[in-house]
Order: C-alpha cells, then sequence, then structure tokens
C-alpha cells in the first residue's frame, strides 16, 4: 500500500503554521517591549485627560493592548495605591507601599520615591513570573505621568 503524497505536505504545512505559535509562547518579552508597553500606557493616561477608569479596566481585565506574554502593565497612584494591575486584578484598589519582596526590599516604597525624584527609570526587585508561577528576579521600568506611575517588567 503506498502512502499518500498529501499527507506529508499536511503534516509539514501544519508544524509549519504552529512552529511561530510555540516559538512566542516560551519566549520573554525583552527590555524595549517592557519600554515600549509603559510609552503606551503614558500615552493613553496623557489621552485620557482625568477618566483613567477605562484604560484602568482594561489592563485589569488583561486585554491584549496591555499583555504580552510575560509583560503586563501596571499603574500606581504616587502614595502606592495600585490603580491597574495587568496580572493580578485582586491587587487593585490596595495600597502596597509597605509591600516587600522575597528578599526584604520594600520595592514599592522605593518605586514611588525613584518616580517622584527621576521621573523615568528601571528597578530591580523579585517577584511572581505569571508564566511560571516562580519568583524571579525581574526589572522593572517606569516612568511618572501626573499624579501615576506607569510601569512594565521583565523577568530575568
Amino acid at each position: 500500500m503506498k502512502s499518500s503524497p498529501i499527507l506529508p505536505s499536511l503534516l509539514l504545512a501544519l508544524a509549519a503554521a504552529l512552529s511561530p505559535t510555540l516559538a512566542t509562547a516560551d519566549s520573554k518579552a525583552t527590555a524595549a517591549d517592557a519600554t515600549a508597553m509603559v510609552k503606551k500606557g503614558v500615552a493613553a493616561i496623557k489621552a485620557g485627560g482625568r477618566d483613567h477608569d477605562k484604560l484602568f479596566s482594561e489592563v485589569t481585565a488583561k486585554d491584549a493592548k496591555w499583555v504580552d506574554r510575560d509583560l503586563y502593565l501596571v499603574v500606581y497612584g504616587l502614595d502606592g495605591m495600585v490603580k491597574a494591575h495587568g496580572a493580578n486584578a485582586k491587587l487593585v484598589g490596595n495600597n502596597l507601599i509597605d509591600m516587600l519582596d522575597i528578599d526584604g526590599k520594600p520595592y514599592i516604597k522605593e518605586r514611588i520615591d525613584q518616580a517622584k525624584a527621576k521621573g523615568s527609570f528601571w528597578q530591580d526587585y523579585k517577584y511572581t513570573n505569571p508564566s511560571s508561577k516562580k519568583i524571579e528576579p525581574k526589572s522593572m521600568y517606569c516612568e511618572k505621568v501626573d499624579e501615576l506611575v506607569a510601569c512594565a517588567g521583565i523577568y530575568k
């Protein structure tokens, strides 16, 4: 019995179609990706005027504009209050100014202090990766805009 020439062609086409999907599922966001997401968030904050509810809802609902692989947008008030969180909706509405990472680093307080002093910056700390569910080293890029701080980070 002869094998059909269609079957190998079909399998090759299927493998080729799935390859980009499989490759991106495992890839991590880059520093450039984080910076671009924050800049997009800052632009949306500025465009929204004083009403940011729609943006905050989109971010927290994990809208595809604000989540990319292990990268997501987070927005804080200058008091440490979480306004929007692309990975954990339960954090929204909580003041995390006293939150510590696994090493005891007060990373939210440090983040707010840097936002007030520098405006834009990178910050290193440890946080749970939503993709791996493990605590990993993370670098967060943040920019202050008005009374808010927009951030997105990469896992190392």
